[in-house]
């Protein structure tokens, strides 16, 4: 895993930082190969890897299944998690300094579990997506416990109008006393895109605000959709 943390330490984060900044959201592209890609979505059907499966029509959430990982992560995983988090910390602890907010990030991923353990918030976060025509998921945010980094990444596992049909990534951005702005993505394989899993800083004429934002896919029209979502805090349940 060591070509994998050197690409990912080598990234343009100065770049990656002020398109978080701007907009919310950063795409890195083909931060996977297309045999990584491969291999996750193979292991999907390892029952051995994951603690939970969800089927997502069952609680209205959209029409798909998603299962999350178990511990000990996947190294390929695991590296992504703890290589990508220490810089994406400054980036969430600016936000919180800028809205007013009194929470500090830590530098080290391992120092957020550590927090997240301390308020019972035990069980992994990172989860596989699996979506067939028709499949969709609706509009929301992935916090999981009073403990949560306000940032999470995607990966996409598929070649958008090869692999699949339809199936784009939108994100909602509500400004408070206006109407919502949709910001639709397609992703390619290979592609990481980062972005705030429920708010961000926005400045106005007065300071800085509050923006709520949330995240879905539209509907598949062909073919089969996979993606990686890895979520740096742990979860309750």
């Amino acid at each position: 895993m060591k070509n994998l943390q050197s690409k990912i330490a080598s990234l343009n984060w100065d770049s990656i930082t002020e398109s978080m900044h701007e907009r919310g959201f950063a795409l890195i592209p083909k931060l996977l190969e297309d045999e990584q890609c491969e291999t996750l979505k193979t292991a999907y059907s390892n029952p051995a890897l994951y603690r939970k499966t969800v089927v997502m029509e069952r609680y209205r959430f959209g029409l798909g299944e998603y299962k999350y990982f178990n511990y000990p992560l996947p190294e390929l995983i695991q590296t992504i998690r703890t290589s990508v988090y220490p810089k994406l910390a400054p980036i969430a602890n600016a936000w919180m300094k800028a809205l007013n907010i009194d929470t500090i990030f830590p530098k080290t991923h391992e120092e957020l579990l550590e927090q997240c353990h301390q308020n019972e918030q035990l069980k992994a976060t990172v989860l596989i997506l699996k979506y067939g025509k028709g499949g969709h998921n609706t509009l929301h945010q992935d916090l999981y416990g009073d403990v949560y980094f306000p940032i999470q990444t995607v990966l996409f596992l598929n070649e958008p109008n090869e692999d699949f049909k339809g199936g784009e990534f939108v994100l909602t951005q509500q400004t408070p006393r206006a109407q919502s702005k949709a910001i639709v993505l397609q992703p390619r394989k290979g592609d990481m895109l980062v972005f705030t899993t429920n708010f961000r800083p926005i400045k106005g004429t007065k300071g800085y605000y509050r923006v709520n934002m949330k995240h879905g896919v539209s509907e598949i029209h062909e073919g089969e959709r996979h993606t990686l979502g890895i979520i740096f805090h742990d979860a309750l349940s």
